[in-house]
């Protein structure tokens, strides 16, 4: 039987102290890579600069998108926001909870018209959840009905063209959707799409959307952040 939640599983025994977990992520371009469990558990002194970045510019009510254990929500929390934290994973929203987190919901975004916010935010490559590039159109539009007028969406992501010899980046499908599946102690969840995006496809969609992308960082891994808001 598929496991649904090994990444909430993952988490958990995380959280409650289990020694030499190792999580392996499956994909279609490669051999399966060792996932960073040290990733989950992070305070703001630790994160990468995109993501201190991403919070300094947060406003108003927040939105974390996949929030996990509710890193940059408590982050946000702790500094006065007003922030709810949103993810799919039962595992995940219950350490949330444990962990602090005031404002936990258990659901997919799309399912979620409850409120209004002005700060969508998407850290870790969140973005990426949407799964392919007309995917992410969809969101886009989505997202429309649940941020304020002035409202942003901040996200970071990478230009992955360096999996790949030779590529053609005009070629259809385009190379930063990719198929992920997560094995942990011998068993394995189910596939699910994932989207790295860089920039320039980025502005393109964003732009058939209505919206505007600022790139407010960028390192040399070809990693940024950008920041989305609606054309006026």
């Amino acid at each position: 039987m598929i496991n649904k939640d090994i990444y909430g599983t993952v988490l958990k025994d995380c959280f409650n102290g289990k020694k030499d977990i190792a999580l392996l992520l499956h994909n279609h371009y490669g051999e399966a890579e060792d996932y960073p469990i040290e990733m989950f558990f992070r305070d703001e002194c630790t994160m990468p600069e995109a993501e201190t970045i991403a919070l300094n510019l947060c406003k108003g009510r927040v939105l974390d998108l996949g929030a996990g254990t509710g890193n940059h929500t408590l982050a946000l929390q702790n500094k006065g926001f007003d922030v709810t934290a949103i993810d799919v994973s039962e595992g995940a929203c219950e350490i949330m909870r444990i962990r602090g987190v005031k404002n936990v919901v258990g659901a997919d975004v799309f399912n979620y018209r409850e409120e209004k916010f002005d700060t969508l935010l998407l850290m870790m490559n969140g973005i990426g959840f949407v799964g392919y590039i007309d995917d992410l159109k969809i969101f886009l539009n989505f997202a429309k009905t649940i941020l304020h007028p002035n409202g942003q969406i901040l996200f970071d992501s990478s230009d992955v063209s360096y999996l790949y010899e030779d590529l053609d980046r005009s070629a259809d499908p385009y190379y930063g959707e990719t198929d992920y599946q997560y094995e942990y102690n011998g068993e394995k969840g189910e596939w699910f799409a994932w989207l790295y995006i860089d920039e320039f496809e980025m502005r393109k969609v964003a732009l058939e959307c209505g919206w505007e992308l600022q790139v407010v960082y960028q390192n040399l891994n070809d990693n940024y952040l950008g920041r989305l808001t609606l054309k006026s």
